[in-house]
């Protein structure tokens, strides 16, 4: 018996040992991999306005998924190397753990939790956010603090509903929740009226109250009742991998602040004697090399997808039905938090 138990558990060691192995194989090879099979598998969100939806005709757009499109163009030169996998708020971290996507870009929240119990890095903030309440204008309300009571409507297996318990057990008011799997479940059953408010990331309330059967019936309260940093994640072991999420994101920020677009990136890539720009579009240095890309790999992006305020703009703020304020998301210089570390 004891030669038997000292077999299994042997056994069971070295299958937990082959797993860990296997893992940390796969962690490693997330760049390779990407370029052996000739595509970036992004994990997204199927349906929130601004940041990650399909079209009827399977056309992605959002803030996120041009994030993805940023990393395809670094890597590939091209904007369609990418598989966008819908997951709901409760899939997205299994998908990531499973190697089932190479990246999340999904409106996630980066929290002290995730990033040191479920394997994953977050290695950039693309939009500072924070949790808000809707509610319908015959409700009478102005101020969170006036919904002692009430039933409000949030998603399930979300930093949401934690945020919303602490709100409302520190303002010692009483309320229900009523709580969904699906992000449009729970906004469905608040325009229905099962529920007096709705709470979300404020970003999502905009993008949502679109939605609603008579969107200008709606208002979003004044509260932010919560820090939400919103980012891409990745696995945790590939350090290659999340320098170039991190880099390609601080590259878009940088182009931003020295004044490089779509529209003028070829022109500046010619004749620019800034050394600064010179680095981020790759006629000075060998930066790109160092991530394991072309040296113009930085140029590719907002090539052919924009620097950050572009893509902001076009997906979120004032030239998208959601026109959302920069606020913290500007530059660091024009007020906000948007910070890139330099290129050099």
């Amino acid at each position: 018996m004891e030669v038997r138990m000292k077999r299994i558990v042997a056994a069971l060691a070295f299958g937990l040992g082959a797993t860990l192995l296997a893992g940390a194989a796969q962690a490693q090879g997330t760049l390779n991999s990407i370029k052996q099979k000739g595509y970036i598998s992004c994990g997204s969100n199927p349906g929130l306005a601004g940041f990650g939806v399909p079209d009827a005709q399977g056309r992605w757009t959002g803030l996120d998924v041009d994030f993805c499109r940023a990393l395809s163009a670094a890597i590939f030169n091209d904007v369609t190397k990418v598989r966008f996998i819908p997951l709901s708020a409760k899939d997205r971290f299994t998908a990531l753990q499973s190697g089932e996507v190479d990246i999340l870009s999904r409106n996630t929240t980066w929290s002290m939790s995730r990033d040191t119990t479920l394997g994953l890095d977050f290695p950039a903030v693309n939009f500072y956010d924070g949790q808000g309440f809707m509610v319908k204008k015959k409700l009478g309300v102005a101020s969170a603090k006036q919904l002692d009571g009430a039933s409000v409507c949030t998603q399930q297996g979300t930093t949401t509903e934690l945020n919303l318990a602490d709100y409302f057990r520190a303002n010692k008011l009483k309320y229900e929740v009523v709580a969904f799997a699906s992000a449009d479940e729970t906004f469905k059953a608040y325009d229905a009226g099962r529920c007096d408010a709705f709470t979300t990331d404020a970003s999502g309330l905009y993008a949502e109250r679109l939605r609603a059967s008579a969107p200008d019936d709606n208002i979003v309260l004044p509260e932010i009742i919560s820090k939400e940093p919103l980012g891409p994640a990745v696995r945790q072991g590939d350090a290659q991998w999340a320098d170039i999420v991190r880099w390609t994101h601080y590259a878009m920020l940088n182009a931003e602040e020295a004044g490089i677009t779509q529209a003028n990136v070829d022109q500046m890539v010619k004749s620019t004697d800034n050394p600064d720009v010179k680095r981020i579009l790759g006629t000075e240095g060998k930066y790109g090399t160092d991530l394991g890309l072309t040296n113009d790999w930085a140029y590719r992006i907002i090539k052919l997808v924009g620097n950050y305020g572009e893509v902001f703009e076009k997906n979120v703020g004032q030239g998208s039905p959601l026109k959302i304020q920069r606020g913290l998301n500007a530059l660091w210089s024009k007020g906000g938090l948007q910070y890139g570390p330099p290129i050099r």
